[in-house]
């Protein structure tokens, strides 16, 4: 996918995102694809269905970075967000993914579920997509005045020092081989077999259609994002250039009269994540609009709400929602906070980790899986002990 002038790759790296999340959105909505719920039916109810489809989609993504990766069709290692750097904050991705774990369970879903119960008509899912942006945004972005954001002041001083410097990638093809290469292969392919074999051991899984669609349609939807932006290239003056790279040496390259886009890292090799682009958006909407800082995360979430949308209004499913008590109003607002806090600390969300980070074979994504699972698991749990008290 070469392009003569950047404006053109520019526009093909956003639309072509907003296309792919537009897909995601209606097959989500339309199989009740859901993380939270995942963990619900095998909490409480020991159903494993869901759970399934959140795994196939994982072995989907891991299956085919490794297939792609090996035939040097994608680049997950030099990413945005960096899944594979060679720091370990391992205590912000366990804190991270705990704490979202808990949120996603209090405000009814994961970043991904909030948007397509927005594009649902879900009211409550607004509400809770403002609190998380809001936080998510100065999780990175100082105050106005200030060079502090909510992570230099809250987390910072007492989680970054216990970060690990690696030799290597965090992934752990590059860990556990001295060739790099091959180990991504070796490892890639005996996790995500393993993961393929449980999926379809269930008779049960087997024979249900909305959670295999939804499984594979996610993993393909994730694994297409990183083929895309990982292949588009502007022919700058017979030199083939990414747009991270086109950015970066702009004033050799662009026309005076072109507009560069307000950061080069977001123009990486990327896949789906959804809690720090809540935050993107915001900034996004507070500039007035301003098309420079247009980012894959912002068109991602815009084709997830437009395809929850037209499922809805297709099937006839589209109603409003509001809250129901003062108390489900507060164990929503709890829980965005906790969400927006969790999935910037941990660098994503049960998808921007839990899949798209997984399909790197990140140990921190693994971390942050297994941390956002517990932490939810736990929480319902809880929940549950409270209920029956009372």
């Amino acid at each position: 996918m070469i392009y003569e002038d950047f404006l053109s790759a520019h526009s093909f790296f956003l639309w072509s995102t907003f296309a792919i999340a537009l897909i995601m959105g209606a097959v989500v909505n339309k199989t009740n694809f859901c993380t939270m719920g995942a963990v619900s039916d095998w909490v409480n109810m020991g159903d494993t269905g869901r759970m399934r489809a959140w795994v196939l989609a994982i072995a989907v993504g891991v299956l085919g970075v490794m297939a792609l990766e090996a035939a040097g069709m994608v680049n997950v290692t030099s990413t945005f967000p960096p899944y594979r750097q060679t720091s370990l904050p391992w205590l912000e991705y366990v804190l991270g993914g705990v704490l979202f774990g808990i949120g996603m369970s209090l405000a009814s879903g994961c970043g991904n579920k909030t948007l397509i119960r927005i594009g649902g008509g879900n009211l409550k899912s607004i509400m809770v997509f403002l609190v998380i942006a809001l936080i998510a945004y100065f999780m990175i972005n100082p105050f106005p005045g200030s060079d502090q954001t909510l992570y230099s002041t809250l987390f910072y001083p007492w989680t970054n020092p216990t970060a690990v410097a690696l030799s290597t990638n965090q992934d752990l093809g590059a860990m556990l081989f001295s060739d790099a290469a091959n180990g991504r292969m070796i490892m890639g392919g005996v996790i995500g077999v393993l993961m393929l074999a449980w999926v379809f051991k269930s008779a049960d899984f087997r024979s249900s259609f909305d959670n295999i669609l939804g499984g594979l349609v996610v993993g393909l939807v994730v694994l297409t994002a990183w083929y895309i932006t990982s292949n588009i290239a502007v022919n700058a003056d017979g030199e083939m250039m990414s747009l991270q790279t086109y950015v970066q040496e702009w004033d050799m390259y662009a026309p005076a009269d072109a507009v560069k886009p307000a950061a080069a890292g977001p123009l990486a090799s990327q896949s789906f994540t959804f809690i720090n682009p809540m935050g993107q958006t915001l900034g996004y909407a507070a500039s007035g609009f301003e098309r420079t800082l247009l980012t894959f995360g912002i068109m991602a979430l815009a084709g997830v709400i437009a395809g929850s949308l037209l499922w809805s209004l297709i099937s006839r499913s589209f109603r409003i929602e509001w809250f129901a008590s003062g108390r489900d109003f507060v164990n929503h607002l709890i829980g965005a906070i906790l969400m927006g806090f969790g999935g910037v600390l941990a660098m994503g969300c049960t998808i921007g980790q839990g899949i798209t980070g997984f399909s790197t074979l990140a140990l921190g994504s693994i971390l942050t899986f297994v941390a956002i699972v517990v932490g939810s698991a736990v929480t319902m749990k809880v929940q549950y002990f409270l209920m029956m008290r009372e």
